[in-house]
């Protein structure tokens, strides 16, 4: 709450004017082009469902919207290819070109999510199988198998034909492949590849059947090719093999489409996809090793903003490369495909867009432009309707995009910087969701809960893959590492050793990287380090009473019974009386190991304790706020770079907010050039602030 916002007073002006002015943060702008603006808006547009009549007076008012990049051509295969090996490019010529007169770049999409039907009755076999045999039939979209040969030499055909058009047009800023790649298909050719995948990783089915342990319910396998398929209620060891091959699969999928590209292409001209926020069909990691930048869909997870929730989304993909990202998709107002279809509140959309600025995107483009005279998505938000003219949050729209244009210079070549680091693991999500043990062990909430008090208090935080470096964070967090390889562990073990504070979360280190229990309790390799371990874990059916050093509280879900190895680990936190096991038994446990420390969490503690812990741990590594004492509900955003820094601040209340800041700076998008000392913010108001010399 505000009190523990407060914690880090010693946060003076001088330290923080010192680090607004900084420069030795490096540049991480996405992408860079001339003749536009540093930050953009977009919107997704698709002249080939309209007359050629038409298009001008889109982009016409998309100029009037202060918009300048479109994306174009995701799913217009047919109209690109209308037949096998003729292709029609004059009509995207036209278009590109005169989105170029209206000063508005493109972003390319390859088409492959939407087969052509003359590709699909040509070629039945490159159609996507489900996991229970059915074949996908054409009519909708992503009915593709990502590995089956011939879809793919179709995919890198007109792939290389877009590029070798293409490639070298000055007014192409990038390339999406695809779009929202999602479901694996089962189908013969996935299944080989797979067995090939498992041969190639083992070497010999002995080896697998001993990671495995496939002796359990006679599971043995005398050869890869017995082994099945499958996406639940099968062995841990080939469930989470079986997402790993998924995760390589969608690498090689893109690198197809790479190598059809990249020859032809300028240098200038980058290669994304657009993913979708905690989705976990695949490693996002493994994916982005190919791509030039990260770029999701931002469309909020329920029917009321979360504001917590997309800041974390947006954290998430920002680490997917550990620079700048793009949000290539966004709702204007409301969707189609939720159970409830409300919009958003007035404000909330601006709200929206400035938040993923502060996070680090460099781009926020809306889908779509214009309703679609048909199709699947009729009722989806819109900027103008399908006659044309605008719908009402389109001036909502064009002054978001108006002030990304006052603010652009100023943000030029700035990224987020964070001390804090939250660790995201796909192999110990999906290991947890196999065998949730408590129904509602939902890893992602697990890991916003502990996400959430972190990033309202320190105003600042990376999430990262368990692979990438940790010696510029002074606190990392890793809420449910459920699957820790010895070679994770050594480098956890050399963070705290080096000086670095470590959090682990309840279910950390209980298995082997085949999925496999470690032959040590938990935290596994971890253990010797904490000088505890967990002797038992109990799923609840009921809250638990706690208490200790961050006072009373209760714990749901999960608990673990934990004890002390070393006379130097302590008890934080002790259960109260619960099923017998649980009861007198420590919770949380920690040690001090040189100037750096490892806590381990054994159960789901509620949000207040939470809190508390959260204070404690950034007090004790020496994380200060970037502004303190600012209103629940009020974000804080920075940017710095190139010898510059920006501060972001968006009131997520329906209230009126005060906030004063440590010294003297400007708004830059308030229109007014005199320094003030306190900002106040109307409901989904926006500050955008540079410290004044």
């Amino acid at each position: 709450m505000k009190s523990l916002r407060g914690f880090a007073l010693n946060a003076t002006v001088y330290l923080f004017l010192a680090a607004v002015f900084s420069g030795a943060f490096a540049a991480a702008q996405a992408t860079r082009y001339a003749d536009q603006p540093p930050l953009l808006v977009g919107a997704a547009w698709y002249p080939e469902q309209w007359p050629e009549s038409q298009w001008e007076p889109d982009l016409e008012r998309m100029e009037a919207a202060h918009i300048h990049l479109v994306r174009v051509g995701e799913f217009a295969w047919s109209t690109m290819e209308p037949s096998e090996g003729h292709y029609e490019f004059g009509w995207l010529d036209r278009a590109i070109a005169l989105a170029a007169k209206h000063h508005i770049c493109v972003v390319l999409g390859t088409p492959t999510a939407a087969p052509p039907a003359w590709l699909t009755t040509k070629y039945p076999e490159t159609l996507r199988v489900s996991e229970d045999g059915v074949r996908d039939e054409h009519g909708n979209r992503q009915q593709f198998s990502f590995t089956d040969p011939k879809y793919r030499q179709l995919a890198h055909a007109i792939a290389e034909q877009m590029a070798m058009h293409f490639g070298h047009n000055a007014d192409v800023v990038g390339w999406q492949l695809d779009n929202e790649l999602a479901n694996p298909s089962f189908d013969p050719s996935a299944k080989t590849q797979f067995h090939e995948w498992l041969e190639k990783k083992y070497g010999t089915i002995a080896n697998l059947n001993q990671h495995w342990a496939t002796a359990y319910w006679s599971q043995t396998y005398d050869n890869f090719d017995e082994i099945p398929v499958r996406e639940d209620h099968e062995n841990p060891g080939l469930l989470l093999e079986w997402k790993r091959f998924v995760s390589d699969a969608w690498k090689s999928y893109s690198e197809n489409q790479i190598s059809a590209i990249r020859p032809h292409i300028d240098a200038r001209q980058f290669i994304t996809t657009n993913t979708m926020g905690w989705f976990d069909g695949f490693d996002e990691y493994t994916l982005h090793t190919v791509l030039d930048i990260a770029a999701w869909d931002d469309y909020i997870s329920t029917e009321n903003y979360d504001y917590i929730d997309n800041a974390a989304r947006h954290d998430l993909t920002r680490g997917f490369k550990n620079k700048n990202f793009w949000v290539m998709e966004t709702e204007p107002a409301f969707v189609n495909w939720r159970p409830n279809n409300n919009a958003l509140k007035r404000g909330q959309v601006r709200d929206m867009a400035w938040q993923a600025i502060g996070h680090g995107a460099d781009a926020v483009e809306y889908w779509q432009w214009r309703s679609a005279p048909g199709g699947q998505e009729e009722y989806h938000g819109v900027l103008v309707g399908a006659d044309g003219t605008p719908v009402p949050v389109y001036d909502e729209i064009r002054q978001t995009a108006e002030e990304f244009e006052k603010a652009g210079k100023a943000l030029t070549g700035t990224t987020p910087h964070s001390e804090v680091a939250l660790i995201n693991d796909y192999d110990s999500r999906w290991a947890i969701d196999f065998q949730r043990h408590n129904q509602n062990f939902d890893p992602v909430e697990e890991m916003l809960a502990f996400y959430g008090p972190l990033r309202e208090q320190s105003q600042a935080v990376d999430i990262i893959s368990d692979k990438a470096p940790l010696d510029s964070y002074k606190l990392v967090e890793a809420p449910g590492l459920n699957v820790l390889p010895q070679t994770v562990a050594d480098r956890l073990i050399a963070y705290v050793k080096n000086g670095g504070h470590l959090l682990l979360g309840p279910r950390s280190g209980m298995k082997d990287e085949y999925n496999a229990l470690q032959p040590e309790r938990q935290p596994g390799p971890l253990a010797g380090l904490l000088g505890g371990r967990v002797e038992q874990f109990y799923a609840l059916d009921k809250d638990v009473p706690v208490s200790g050093a961050f006072g009373d509280g209760t714990v749901k879900i999960w608990a673990e019974q934990l004890s002390t190895q070393s006379p130097e680990t302590k008890v934080l936190m002790t259960y109260g009386k619960s099923n017998g096991w649980l009861d007198d038994q420590p919770a949380v446990i920690t040690r001090q190991v040189g100037k750096g420390s490892i806590t381990y969490v054994g159960a789901w503690l509620d949000a207040t304790l939470l809190d508390k812990l959260t204070a404690s741990l950034l007090k004790e590594s020496g994380v200060a706020p970037i502004l303190p004492d600012v209103p629940e509900g009020v974000e804080v955003c920075r940017r710095s770079g190139e010898g510059r820094s920006v501060v972001i601040l968006i009131n997520h209340n329906t209230t009126n907010e005060h906030v004063s800041l440590p010294g003297a700076m400007t708004d830059l998008i308030a229109g007014g050039t005199a320094p003030v000392s306190s900002v106040d913010l109307p409901p989904y108001g926006v500050a955008v602030l540079s410290a004044s010399r």
